[in-house]
């Protein structure tokens, strides 16, 4: 088999047809865009099956297809430890961290840092996010490049480029309401194609006599290490359990499902709070197992395929997932798995590309370059913003190629930019006493600390639980590539320190001007979101009728008027918030606006909308609708 070229014109065509159904599905949503909530957040309408299938498609980048893969070959089912090892965040996440951030409007983690501490603070924030975000959309951009260069033999650059250009471009159209629908569309493909790939395995290992089969001989040729759910504890140097737990499970998960501003603006867009921890939980619980299992397994079945002599083992494993894909697979079918990984890799590029855009123009452009203008120009700077982004992660796609494998790029970058943020954040939130100068100083010294241990890496040694410094004992490596993920414990540790002694010598905010804004006073946050006291009473969502009509009154563009059967249905009163959408519920609340309760005046079954209101919905007069009351 060629390792340069793989593949036939069939299944190329297929790749390249996908990229332009994903540039006219995008194109197609951007109608739905047409302001700077519309394009960061998606008007804040979306349900929770939608956030959380576009989800998948978010946290499963192409890095996660070549890098799991990759890891797969080499150490079997363990390879799975990084998806299924940060459960136990998810409480904290769904009952403090999303509470305070949608009900506070926060529109991104730095803003969330000046309001809880400072300007110095959220100034810090934005460098350190700003680095983690970019870093990540060149590590994706990188894999892609690497895997056209095996199917085309083009240069790693030069692919990585068509990539860029491609994801922002349509992220400039449509912004999140596009990234959310072609992330659906991605995230349904990457799980079938992933399947599909396993079943093909069964099948080929079977022999002709079926799965069941397959799925036996598969189990008996994998090495007996192989079958072990987790890897050993502290070695090899580049596959350990205490590595992999510190790096992914704490610092990455922290990362990732508290600082990752794409993933916060994916739920952000959620109609509510309920939905945003139902998408969550449904993640965890089924998305994600299922996510494990579609990138991993091309290198646990590519192993009992190596073993059997069917397929040769790659010179560079980081192609594992590339060369089973083309021998299990007939032209066409391998060219539907290629544009599941080239959808896995689109898809995280661009919610990072919009969230670097979000960043950029709300953190930086907007308060200290040209602030008060109009939000037409902030739409337009937020566009341009994006097609920036994407030019700035291309350029780092050489950087990253100097390590040794995907995996270990994305492991050393992750475990040497977050923790320090990541402590900053978790002590804002879950520690009142936290003090403004103790988080800055957090991020500053912790980041500070990490920068030193890749010049003299010994300072990790007392952290390493017995890892070795270097894969193979090869100390003539330099020094930077040194404790790849345990780096992360040692950040961890000491920016946690440096965070409680300054905390206890310098003063903390008083609990005044910390409402709503740590995991204790969330009844405080719906207090200021509403404007008044949180309605909590259980009610159920009502039909009706629209009746548009010409809104004439000064202040009350955003109320709706039902009659009071519906506001008894609903255990709600005047002034309450509600969420407004077309009754057809296959559309995940994309034409749906939130609206204020007015007093019961309404005929049965009708509910009153301003014209205008309607509009920015996308409302149609011919559709009922559901009216649910959030709070």
């Amino acid at each position: 088999m060629n390792d340069s070229i793989v593949g036939t014109p069939l299944d190329y065509g297929l790749i390249i047809g996908y990229f332009v159904v994903v540039l006219g599905f995008g194109a197609l949503f951007a109608r739905f865009t047409k302001s700077t909530k519309d394009f960061f957040f998606g008007g804040q309408r979306f349900s929770w099956w939608l956030i959380a299938f576009s989800c998948v498609a978010t946290t499963v980048g192409s890095y996660s297809f070549y890098k799991y893969s990759s890891k797969a070959f080499s150490y079997g089912l363990s390879s799975s430890m990084t998806y299924l090892n940060d459960w136990f965040w998810m409480p904290l996440w769904a009952f403090g961290w999303l509470p305070i951030i949608y009900f506070m409007r926060i529109t991104s983690i730095p803003e969330y840092f000046e309001k809880r501490f400072d300007r110095p603070s959220r100034t810090m924030a934005t460098v350190i996010l700003l680095i983690y975000m970019v870093g990540y959309i060149g590590i994706n951009l990188l894999t892609l490049g690497k895997c056209l260069n095996v199917l085309l033999g083009w240069p790693v650059f030069g692919a990585a480029a068509l990539v860029a250009a491609v994801t922002g471009v349509y992220v400039m159209a449509g912004g999140q309401t596009s990234v959310i629908m072609t992330d659906l569309l991605q995230g349904m493909l990457l799980l079938v194609a992933g399947f599909v790939l396993l079943f093909l395995g069964f099948s080929a290992l079977g022999d002709g006599k079926g799965l069941l089969a397959g799925a036996s001989n598969f189990w008996h040729l994998l090495p007996p290490g192989h079958r072990l759910p987790f890897a050993g504890f502290n070695r090899p140097a580049d596959f350990n359990s205490v590595g992999i737990f510190w790096q992914d499970a704490f610092g990455n998960g922290v990362a990732f499902y508290f600082l990752n501003q794409g993933l916060i603006m994916r739920f952000l867009s959620a109609r509510s709070v309920r939905e945003g921890r139902k998408a969550m939980f449904f993640i965890l619980l089924v998305l994600m197992p299922l996510a494990a299992v579609a990138v991993s397994n091309a290198g646990w079945i590519g192993k009992a395929l190596a073993v059997t002599g069917l397929i040769h083992t790659p010179a560079d494993l980081d192609d594992v997932f590339v060369v089973v894909a083309d021998a299990l697979c007939r032209p066409g079918v391998f060219g539907l798995v290629l544009a599941a990984l080239t959808a896995a890799l689109m898809s995280t590029a661009d919610t990072l590309i919009n969230a670097v855009s979000a960043v950029a123009v709300n953190d930086i452009y907007r308060p200290y370059i040209k602030p008060g203008r109009s939000d037409k120009h902030y739409l337009s700077v937020s566009r341009w913003v994006s097609i920036g982004t994407a030019a700035l992660g291309l350029s780092l796609v050489p950087v990253f190629g100097q390590f040794g494998s995907i995996y270990v790029a994305h492991g050393t970058f992750t475990a040497a930019v977050t923790p320090p943020m990541a402590i900053a954040l978790l002590f804002g939130v879950f520690w009142n006493r936290f003090t403004p100068r103790a988080a800055l100083w957090t991020m500053l010294g912790g980041s500070l600390a990490v920068g030193l241990s890749f010049i003299w890496p010994q300072l990790i040694t007392p952290f390493a639980h017995g890892t070795p410094m270097f894969a193979h004992g090869d100390f003539s490596q330099p020094s930077y590539k040194a404790y790849t993920y345990i780096r992360a414990l040692y950040a961890l540790v000491v920016s946690a320190a440096i965070g409680i002694v300054v905390t206890f010598f310098t003063r903390p905010k008083e609990r005044d001007e910390i409402k709503g804004l740590t995991w204790n006073t969330v009844k405080d946050a719906m207090r200021i979101f509403k404007g008044s006291e949180p309605n909590l009473d259980e009610g159920r969502e009502v039909r009706a009728r629209p009746v548009f009509f010409e809104q004439t009154e000064p202040g009350q563009a955003d109320l709706v008027q039902v009659d009071p059967i519906a506001m008894k249905s609903m255990s709600a009163r005047s002034g309450d918030l509600v969420h407004v959408r077309d009754s057809r519920r296959w559309l995940g609340g994309l034409r749906s606006v939130h609206a204020r309760l007015g007093e019961p005046a309404a005929e049965p079954g009708t509910c009153r909308i301003p014209l205008e209101l309607a509009v920015s919905g996308s409302l149609q007069k011919s559709r009922r609708l559901l009216i649910e009351k959030m709070i």
